[in-house]
């Protein structure tokens, strides 16, 4: 077993490196299909070695001639297997009827799949559909799928699970949920975003010894963060400094009623390292700031032309948090999208940048997928469908640098390069939190990172943050809670 990679593949580009393998290395299919039932077993061995009862289900294709190899393997190790097949063994080709002719000469217990309960297992392998599938699932298969889910019982996905769209992680009609997948050759993108993640389970991977070289003649262009490199991209502050040496941002919003998406956006700023931060908000609020947040310069201000002295001070503005759609709002949001200085852009922001579209290299975007969806004049629906399609089209559009929030977030740069964090969970669904990402990206552009830098650093200060609070449980888990660990987080503390 190897350790994760960072690059990530569509099913087109695994298909092209096993090719590759085969063809300009000499490694058989057949070859590769055995070394990847020997990963999956050895993983049962590591994690499982006192399961005996072991189910098989088998779809069609190479996914389930890993499966035949695999039963294969497990029968010899003396363990009680039963391989359920899905299809008409007369229908498989390849070496996949390789593998299955391997296997009943082992006299494995096969049967043909029909309503079967399958909780009397100890294990279930799913060996159904690999990274191939295109539509929704059907029956038989679809039964197949339903009751591997209703045995309750640990589930190990050959390849990913069956029902996830390789490449999008979409649902395809219903989708095994996995308590282990393990990958071959290269990872699948759709592993790690949109309901990927939820049916994956803990995510293994072998590259099955191809050599390293078959990975030179793809074009990748998606791939996983490392926020131990990217904090790497922070210098240490030497001990003769001064706040003006780590940025001044200047955060515009906190309308009636939504002061609070502003200050958490402030705290978030502050404790991710910013020099100075100042917050341009309604005249009414302007008194009260200092009460929560003594550290930021306060500003009332009424109309556009008020906010040129603060601008001509800062670093970066972010725009957006508590911001609202009124007169004031579009008056502040065309006032500092005509600045020539990097804009982080947000919550309403996105919203009034949606109703007036431009192109501007200085910008980075934060939708969520609904204002991601507004941005482009499509639906939710549409853009969660395929995240990736999704955010090159934002990134094209307004030749900006997005991230797309929510399941595996991405970062997408004007030259359509991707990147996904795959940390974060479920906690992080609670208003606020997009505030607090906006001030994490615009403190890191602040202290001098580049756009695109801050975009991929901001993501996973932020995911990670949200991870070691929710340690405590992910359920109530606010904003707020991220602070601490951030602060810790940005200056290698934990």
């Amino acid at each position: 077993m190897t350790k994760l990679p960072t690059q990530l593949y569509t099913a087109t580009q695994v298909r092209e490196l096993d090719k590759i393998a085969i063809k300009d290395h000499n490694i058989s299919g057949y070859t590769l299909m055995t070394r990847a039932a020997k990963a999956a077993f050895d993983l049962i061995q590591e994690f499982h070695p006192h399961d005996k009862y072991i189910a098989v289900v088998c779809g069609a294709g190479n996914n389930a001639g890993d499966g035949f190899a695999l039963a294969s393997l497990a029968h010899k190790a003396k363990k009680n297997v039963v391989v359920f097949l899905l299809i008409n063994p007369n229908k498989l080709k390849g070496d996949a009827l390789k593998a299955y002719k391997d296997l009943v000469k082992t006299k494995t217990t096969i049967i043909q799949y029909t309503n079967q309960r399958l909780h009397t297992f100890d294990l279930i392998i799913d060996a159904i559909f690999g990274s191939g599938l295109s539509r929704n699932i059907i029956n038989p298969f679809r039964k197949a799928v339903l009751a591997i889910n209703s045995a309750q019982k640990p589930v190990l996905s050959l390849d990913l699970p069956s029902g996830i769209q390789a490449d999008t992680g979409e649902i395809m009609g219903c989708a095994v949920m996995a308590t282990a997948s393990i990958s071959f050759i290269g990872l699948k993108r759709g592993l790690f975003t949109n309901n990927g993640p939820e049916c994956s389970g803990r995510i293994f991977f072998d590259d099955l010894g191809v050599p390293s070289s078959i990975y030179e003649w793809i074009n990748n262009e998606t791939e996983r963060l490392n926020i131990t490199q990217l904090l790497a991209k922070l210098p240490p502050r030497a001990k003769n400094t001064h706040k003006n040496n780590y940025g001044h941002t200047l955060i515009v919003g906190g309308n009636t009623g939504m002061l609070g998406a502003a200050l958490l956006c402030a705290t978030a700023c502050l404790r991710t390292g910013s020099g100075l931060v100042s917050l341009a908000t309604k005249k009414q609020h302007a008194p009260l700031i200092n009460k929560w947040l003594p550290e930021v310069m306060s500003w009332g201000v009424d109309k556009d032309t008020q906010i040129a002295e603060q601008m001509g001070k800062a670093s970066v503005i972010a725009i957006g948090p508590g911001l609202g759609q009124d007169v004031w709002a579009k008056h502040l949001f065309q006032a500092c999208i005509k600045s020539k200085l990097p804009l982080v852009i947000d919550a309403d922001a996105l919203n009034l940048l949606a109703q007036e579209p431009l192109k501007k290299e200085t910008m980075i975007l934060t939708p969520h997928p609904g204002e991601a969806a507004r941005l482009l004049g499509s639906s939710t629906a549409a853009v969660q469908k395929d995240r990736f399609s999704a955010i090159r089209k934002l990134a094209l559009k307004y030749q900006a640098t997005v991230i797309l929030k929510g399941s595996g977030s991405l970062v997408c740069d004007p030259k359509s390069n991707i990147y996904l964090c795959d940390l974060g969970n479920p906690g992080m669904a609670s208003g606020g939190m997009g505030d607090a990402l906006t001030g994490i990206v615009a403190a890191l552009i602040a202290q001098g990172l580049s756009a695109l830098d801050a975009a991929k650093l901001g993501v996973c200060l932020h995911a990670k943050a949200a991870d070691l609070a929710a340690t405590k449980g992910e359920r109530g888990l606010v904003a707020s809670d991220l602070f601490v660990y951030l602060r810790n987080l940005v200056n290698n503390s934990v």
